[in-house]
């Protein structure tokens, strides 16, 4: 029953043979009617393992003739729910200490969580079992326990506090001194934590931050991470060494590495920072960019394998290229007859060299191949991060091109999702999803907020926006959604791997209290890692940033890049609790 749904990821489940439900009170009123237990598939559109749990155990029939007899199955896209998907995230951490996508949780019909998994085959193999066993056996644990199901209750969980001088310590416990970024499996961009040690550079020179910060900043830029044709990053590198991504292309992780390369640049002078920044913002504009606004993401797979789009065999390469080339390519790229990944080669780059000529000419020849579906669904919050991440390539690039058309975007995204009192979600198909999320609410005010110090016409809608964000906290505790068809789930405070709901709400309303003239209240720092976005809001809030008050608008090249400014008079920087005449 998913043909008429907008989202994508729903919409490539409807020729399983799974009967399928969205999520609706109907549907869970349904399963109480028929006493059966709820099965709920959460996934997002460019999955490579849903999609492959989708060719396998959820095409097979006798998986299928079970689950639809003893189940009430339903689908859920995490991009367009991510109030339920963070409601059985919880879940599976607690239970088995990790999770991922699909995230596959079996409930009662009161909504209990009894098990939850990620990837099943359809058949056993080694010491998995096929996912028709863990039916069968979650199946016969709930008839035998059903009245002795607890529920489960998710809270507000907040970071513990930390002392401010120890936090680039522990950082540095987590970062992989050999290969560059942070721990020593799975290589993520985490983009929060370098954005809080670039600021903390801002401030003052630390030997020890330049090194955790260039290292990780080097990998991303010079190894498997980088789309070295077209620009951009993909989702994670599957090895420690940065070789081999997943293949995914996601929207967010595009607009915090616009910001986090674009103030590197700024604070290091390194041309290869500045030259990756400008190969995100096109690989915005030439891949997700759609009527103004951006789309969510690009597969890993093409036609069901993973990276193929992206990848050569040194048979090819010899073929495309002129000798010339092939000589100017293979000393700037690391390139073998016997490949990185399954026989062909993803590129890593060696060095700088300027080979724009070649590199355009082999994108023009990927661009012919079959290329990665795309998610095509537009969504508000991670839309308004894109402006962010503009707004910050304009000032430490000094290009106000990018700054006005971060304008443009909030302008397209407060047309088409805002009505005056509340921001739609997601937009796919005409379709706008209504349900209204924190993290979106947030972005956006953050997005006007610094819009605001160029153009102070903005602050009234500025200041509607923080009235809005201010909405979802209750009684001191913010919410992530309120919804007539799930419970209460209260906002997430973990800054990756893009900023959490909290962190951007906490960020937008400190920066609007600036702009207002309000005063801000002393923040203690959290924990590291978990909260490095927040804790630049400490930093702003505590007085390591500055605040320009003047007549006239700087140009953002010549002020510290911890900098907020703002029309009026006397004319002063403030800074560490003193303000200075200008």
């Amino acid at each position: 029953n998913l043909d008429k749904s907008s989202s994508p990821y729903l919409l490539q489940h409807t020729a399983n043979p799974i009967w399928w439900q969205e999520w609706s009170n109907a549907t869970v009123q349904h399963a109480v009617e028929e006493n059966k237990p709820v099965f709920v598939s959460v996934g997002y559109a460019t999955c490579h393992w849903c999609h492959v749990m989708a060719a396998e155990a959820f095409s097979d029939t006798a998986t299928a003739d079970y689950v639809n007899s003893n189940f009430i199955s339903i689908k859920v896209d995490r991009e367009q729910r991510p109030d339920i998907d963070q409601f059985m995230m919880d879940f599976i951490n607690k239970q088995n200490s990790h999770g991922g996508w699909p995230l596959n949780v079996f409930l009662t019909p009161d909504l209990h969580p009894i098990f939850a998994m990620t990837y099943a085959p359809a058949v056993s193999r080694s010491s998995m079992l096929s996912f028709l066993s863990v039916l069968e056996h979650v199946f016969a644990y709930f008839k035998k326990n059903e009245n002795a199901i607890p529920e489960f209750v998710t809270g507000e969980a907040i970071p513990q506090e930390a002392d401010e001088n120890s936090l680039v310590e522990s950082l540095s416990k987590y970062y992989d001194s050999e290969y560059g970024g942070f721990g020593t499996d799975h290589k993520f961009p985490s983009h929060s934590t370098l954005l809080y040690l670039l600021y903390q550079l801002g401030i003052s020179e630390s030997p020890s931050i330049k090194a955790i910060v260039f290292k990780s900043l080097d990998a991303m830029h010079y190894r498997g991470l980088h789309d070295h044709l077209q620009g951009g990053i993909f989702r994670y590198c599957v090895d420690r060494e940065w070789t081999i991504p997943h293949f995914e292309k996601m929207l967010y992780d595009q607009a915090m590495a616009l910001w986090v390369f674009s103030m590197a640049s700024r604070i290091t002078g390194k041309q290869e920072y500045k030259s990756m920044a400008l190969g995100i913002i096109r690989c915005l504009e030439e891949s997700f960019e759609s009527g103004g606004l951006y789309i969510s993401a690009h597969d890993a797979d093409t036609e069901h394998e993973e990276g193929v789009t992206y990848l050569w065999s040194y048979e090819q390469l010899r073929k495309e290229l002129t000798l010339d080339e092939f000589r100017l390519f293979t000393a700037s790229y690391y390139i073998t007859a016997e490949g990185n990944f399954e026989g062909s080669n993803h590129l890593i780059r060696l060095n700088d060299n300027p080979l724009n000529e070649i590199e355009n000419k082999l994108l023009a020849i990927r661009r012919k191949r079959k290329q990665p579906a795309r998610d095509d669904k537009i969504i508000s919050g991670i839309n308004a991060l894109v402006a962010i991440a503009m707004i910050q390539a304009g000032r430490f690039l000094d290009n106000q091109e990018y700054e006005r058309k971060a304008e443009v975007i909030i302008d397209n995204l407060l047309n088409k999702f805002w009505d005056g009192e509340s921001l739609g979600h997601s937009l796919y198909d005409g379709k706008l999803q209504k349900q209204t999320f924190l993290s979106d609410a947030a972005a956006t005010l953050l997005a006007l907020s610094m819009l605001c110090e160029s153009d102070p016409s903005k602050r009234s809608l500025m200041n509607d926006i923080a009235a809005y964000v201010e909405s979802f906290r209750i009684d001191g505790r913010w919410l992530e959604s309120e919804s007539d068809d799930f419970p209460k789930v209260f906002a997430s405070w973990f800054d990756h791997p893009a900023p959490s709901g909290v962190s951007l709400a906490l960020m937008g309303l400190t920066r609007a209290a600036i702009l207002n003239g309000e005063e801000v209240s002393v923040m203690e720092y959290l924990q590291p890692f978990q909260s490095d976005f927040y804790n630049i809001t400490t930093m702003m809030n505590n007085g390591l940033f500055h605040t320009f008050t003047t007549r006239e608008f700087i140009p953002w090249s010549g002020l510290p890049v911890n900098s907020v400014q703002l029309r009026g008079e006397p004319e002063t920087d403030c800074y560490m609790g003193t303000c200075r005449p200008l």
